[in-house]
């Protein structure tokens, strides 16, 4: 017991790039949830933050399948980790985003996917029809964001 809690750690990824509005936080929250990581992860003007405090091997490990599993349209341009005072969260959690001068980057309109295709060709979908459609798949409409960062 006592050589797990030692090899407990807190940190803190900073992560730019095309991260926002193509699905990377509620990847980040499932990722976390494999690895047994408590934490927590939010959108900012930069990108995204993650806190994540475990065993030392699951965070590296965690690290490491960030760019390799990440959703289809993210890009990560820079990841930097810094170290943190453990703060003993009970959990892993989506926080609210916080704002700041905007430095982040919104992918450009990508086609459809096939998913929102079939929802936009089925009658019976109340999004048929639906000019603006997407998905965490397919990415944010780039022409009716109004803000950064974009939740």
């Amino acid at each position: 017991m006592l050589a797990e809690y030692s090899s407990k750690k807190c940190v803190e990824l900073r992560i730019k790039g095309i991260v926002q509005g193509v699905g990377f936080r509620p990847f980040i929250y499932q990722l976390a949830h494999e690895h047994f990581l408590n934490g927590s992860v939010l959108n900012n003007s930069e990108g995204v933050t993650v806190l994540l405090e475990g065993a030392s091997e699951s965070i590296e490990t965690f690290i490491d399948e960030i760019d390799s599993k990440k959703p289809p349209l993210a890009r990560i341009d820079f990841l930097q980790k810094e170290e943190k005072s453990l703060q003993n969260f009970k959990d892993f959690s989506i926080l609210e985003s916080t704002s700041g001068i905007v430095s982040t980057i919104v992918s450009p309109d990508i086609s459809l996917c096939d998913d929102c295709l079939d929802e936009m060709r089925d009658p019976s979908n109340k999004r048929y029809n639906y000019p603006f459609i997407n998905c965490t798949n397919c990415g944010p409409r780039y022409t009716i964001i109004k803000s950064l960062p974009y939740d």
